[in-house]
């Protein structure tokens, strides 16, 4: 066992909101790795997580505290029930995930340091991003150490007065392989011969800004073979999209949710992400992964995450985006060049034990402080 997990010897406690993909994933994968690591995990959060990411079946006791996804009068209740949930126990640490997490952990007071690590920024507006920004200020302040996701959210939680602030490893998942042969995608979706088929993952939501992938698609009406675009996701975004699409006559197809995202890969010749910001967002890491050229906007944590593995354009901009497809699909060398160069990048990741490593240094880095303050 490493000196970082012998520097502490009671319970950890995991704490997180409503979820349902990736900070569930990066909570299940620190519980696992804390397990194996000998330390006893608590986790806390709402019972359908439990039930998604199987925190108890690993081996973690598992508290349900419902922890809702905006906040609301409901706060009071999941305050009291993760007080409930942590009293009298020997808690080494209590490490929060995501602002809803940070803030509901933040006025229940645990009795041990509070960690938190911030997954993603707030983007609202108006009254609403005036209230969240008051939760970001107490969720920094709360925490005896803020890690952060990529790089702008260190710095966000510095500005609003965090005591130690710093960026957090996040182990890079094991994707699976495809099923299908990339012939077989390709005739799902009845491509022309050479026809590219591009294709882009995550939910239908205006953050993900897939309007400018729409419009730029109506301008590849006139190359010939003509790309194919398709989106994997469901969301609110949808109807707004599909309208715009039979507007422009664009070879565009909203997919809804697909569990077969490996054998779209396949199938793919281009990548695309065209969000406002993101963190490290699992379809980039998928694609690379996968050896998929990649072309992504250049906000948040892709730049750190893709290096110069993908070909990075500033957001909202649709002309930057048709240069940068046209150009890949127009270069076999250039498009063979970024398919080599993922893999290569996806390597330099962290995986599930030097994520595990990193929290333990974070923790017994907290639990020092506070033994020198005592």
């Amino acid at each position: 066992m490493s000196d970082a997990a012998q520097a502490t010897s009671g319970t950890v406690a995991l704490v997180l909101g409503s979820s349902t993909g990736g900070v569930g994933r990066h909570v299940s994968s620190l519980t696992r790795g804390l397990l194996a690591a000998g330390r006893r995990v608590l986790v806390c959060g709402p019972a359908a997580t439990d039930e998604l990411f199987g925190f108890a079946a690993a081996g973690a006791e598992f508290a349900p505290v419902e922890i809702p996804a905006s906040p609301g009068p409901q706060d009071s209740g999941a305050i009291r029930s993760l007080r409930r949930a942590l009293a009298g126990r020997e808690l080494d640490v209590v490490h929060a995930h995501g602002l809803r997490a940070g803030f509901v952990a933040a006025l229940a007071r645990p009795p041990a340091p509070l960690v938190v690590t911030w997954h993603n920024a707030v983007l609202a507006r108006g009254l609403r991003g005036s209230a969240s920004a008051l939760v970001e200020r107490i969720v920094a302040r709360s925490a005896a150490l803020t890690l952060g996701a990529s790089e702008d959210l260190v710095e966000r939680a510095l500005s609003l007065g965090a005591r130690s602030a710093r960026l957090g490893a996040v182990a890079s998942p094991e994707f699976a392989a495809a099923k299908r042969s990339r012939a077989a995608v390709r005739a799902e979706f009845r491509l022309a011969p050479g026809a590219p088929l591009i294709l882009s993952v995550g939910r239908l939501h205006p953050q993900k800004r897939y309007d400018v992938l729409l419009e730029a698609a109506g301008r590849w009406r006139e190359l010939d073979p003509q790309p194919v675009t398709v989106i994997a996701g469901s969301g609110p975004s949808y109807m707004l999209l599909a309208q715009r699409a039979s507007e422009l006559h664009a070879k565009f197809y909203l997919l809804g949710h697909r569990t077969d995202v490996p054998d779209l890969l396949a199938g793919a010749d281009l990548a695309v992400i065209t969000s406002d910001w993101e963190a490290r967002q699992l379809f980039a890491q998928e694609a690379l992964r996968a050896g998929v050229p990649l072309i992504a906007t250049a906000v948040g944590g892709l730049p750190g995450l893709v290096g110069d593995a993908a070909v990075l354009i500033p957001p909202g901009d649709v002309d930057a985006l048709d240069i940068a497809v046209r150009e890949m699909l127009a270069d076999a060398g250039k498009l063979a060049d970024y398919a080599a160069r993922g893999p290569r990048q996806a390597a330099t990741w962290p995986n599930e034990a030097d994520t595990v490593a990193d929290v333990l240094a974070a923790y017994a880095s907290v639990t020092g402080a506070r033994a020198g303050q005592g």
